[in-house]
């Protein structure tokens, strides 16, 4: 007992001492400091919510004392170059550098470990073929046989991320960066605000289960809406999000605190409160239908291009969606991968763990998927998560990816700090806050120049590299490029660990016998199609 009202007891004697004390400085000390020491302790043995307190009076806040500055000493104190979650060190400063224009070199060799499993590589050419090639090169276009209004993207892009989740300087920033660099600009799920068409960057507008900024009042898709800004010559592309990879099947969240009057009125919902959108679309609920909604947003926008982004989950809704195009002949005109590490400001920490394929396994299932049904020449892949470095592009092509979009990587070079409070509206770098004290810090022009700069030189690193490999551009780059070590004495190429199903061989009788269960359990007429398969002796059997 008295071991744990030392310091109360403690505190209490050396104050009533220092008040009856003819030393008036002493006096002085014992009202300013220990006095309220000791009101402290009075006021933790008698709360009753936290039984550390209760029992160790003033001591027991040291514990939240503790737990509030361990992120920040762990960050910048105790941290390794390799070691930071969700994103270490060495990625993070490769972003600040290169954003900032400063020296992007490192010197005395490798910090990584190259023993570990799950090394990866490329393997470079003895025939190195460096070519002069101006950045702007560097673009793939994207747009079907329905499309009348192609656009030519970057390889590397601004991820989804909405005014909203992020600050009205972070959106300008953004889009000025995007509109100097000549690259892309996702607007995410929260609509086309006056802050992504204030300079005038390439836009690729994301449409939600939300139906922000086309919906109705009832919160359903409007045409009429949809149509008045899809028609926007700052739109190039549409994009339908079908889950996300922070918290893929889950739907959007967008905290109260951040629901300011303006952002509601973009959105078309109710200021001051949490917004959540629906798990699912409520303009389609099959293939089917869904193929049929891209044919009448393609109709509605001028026919620019339009694709749906997706995290993978079930296989068998991806080939799904395949059979339904090839039912239809509507095709999207490109697909967004999100791997299940994605990042975004507020998600339940099940759902950002442990919901959702990886990009990397979902990147090569969806391009597989697309050749053996023979549609990959027509659709354009994007590959979304954790791409940070030039390394990042040309692994994600070589899988399969046509470009490759960041989210996270442009934070970083807008000056996010990784201080991890994206969903309390305090971020302290004025990124992912409504808070206007705080948003007033970031200065959009010098923060533009950092993001158009972090942009050109990634871009620029990558074609490096795809040059030592002795190629002369990306599209050049396939899986037979990557290394990558599977055990202490094995290493594989991604050709081996990932092999390239034949073209159109999921069409023919004999399809591949990989790929029989996805086969048997998708039919185009339903996203869960559990009732037209059943199991026999023999194993499964299509009943449709």
């Amino acid at each position: 007992m008295v071991k744990k009202y030392f310091v109360f007891v403690a505190g209490l004697s050396v104050s009533l001492v220092c008040l009856v004390s003819l030393f008036w400085p002493a006096m002085l000390w014992g009202l300013i400091i220990i006095l309220p020491v000791t009101l402290l302790g009075l006021w933790d043995m008698r709360q009753t919510k936290h039984a550390l307190r209760r029992n160790f009076p003033v001591l027991g806040h040291v514990r939240w004392i503790t737990e509030y500055v361990r992120p920040y000493l762990r960050q910048y104190l105790f941290e390794s170059e390799t070691d930071g979650v969700p994103i270490n060190r060495m990625f993070r400063s490769v972003i600040y550098q290169r954003a900032k224009g400063e020296r992007d070199t490192i010197p005395y060799g490798t910090k990584v470990d190259t023993q570990r499993v799950g090394y990866e590589w490329i393997g470079h050419s003895l025939a190195a073929c460096h070519v002069n090639r101006a950045i702007c090169d560097c673009r793939v276009s994207i747009g079907g046989f329905d499309c009348l209004q192609p656009y030519s993207a970057s390889i590397f892009n601004i991820s989804a991320m909405s005014f909203g989740a992020l600050s009205n300087n972070a959106i300008l920033a953004l889009n000025k960066g995007a509109k100097s660099g000549g690259f892309a600009h996702n607007t995410g799920e929260g609509s086309v605000s006056p802050y992504h068409l204030r300079h005038g960057g390439d836009l690729i507008w994301q449409i939600g289960t939300g139906y922000f900024g086309c919906r109705d009042k009832l919160g359903n898709f409007s045409a009429e809406n949809f149509a008045k800004t899809a028609l926007l010559n700052s739109v190039k592309m549409i994009e339908i999000k079908l889950s996300q990879g922070a918290k893929p099947g889950h739907g959007g969240i967008l905290p109260g605190d951040k629901n300011s009057i303006e952002i509601a009125q973009i959105r078309g919902v109710i200021a001051g409160v949490t917004v959540n959108s629906p798990a699912i679309h409520s303009a389609f609920s099959t293939p089917l239908e869904m193929m049929f909604f891209i044919r009448q947003l393609r109709q509605l926008c001028g026919a620019k291009p339009i694709g749906f982004k997706l995290c993978v989950g079930n296989k068998s809704e991806f080939f799904a969606l395949c059979k339904a195009m090839l039912k239809t002949g509507i095709k999207p005109d490109f697909i967004t991968v999100d791997g299940g590490e994605g990042g975004t400001g507020a998600a339940p920490l099940e759902f950002s763990n442990s919901v959702g394929m990886p990009l990397r396994e979902g990147l090569s299932f969806v391009c597989d998927t697309l050749i053996g049904f023979g549609l990959k020449d027509e659709i354009k892949v994007i590959a979304s998560g954790k791409i940070f470095t030039g390394f990042h592009l040309v692994k994600n092509i070589a899988l399969g990816a046509d470009l490759c979009n960041s989210a996270r990587g442009m934070m970083i070079a807008l000056g996010c700090v990784q201080s991890l409070i994206c969903n309390t509206n305090k971020c302290p770098t004025g990124i992912a806050t409504q808070d206007p004290n705080l948003v007033s810090g970031l200065v959009v022009e010098n923060k533009a120049t950092r993001v158009a700069s972090f942009h050109h030189k990634t871009v620029q690193a990558a074609m490096q590299i795809i040059n030592a490999a002795g190629l002369e551009s990306a599209s050049q780059l396939n899986r037979a490029h990557i290394y990558r070590r599977t055990s202490q004495t094995a290493i594989l190429r991604f050709d081996e660990i990932y092999p390239y199903p034949a073209k159109s061989s999921f069409l023919a009788a004999d399809y591949p016998k990989n790929v029989t269960r996805e086969m048997l359990e998708s039919t185009a007429e339903s996203f869960l199609p559990e009732h037209s398969v059943v199991k026999s002796s023999a194993g499964l059997t299509a009943l449709d």
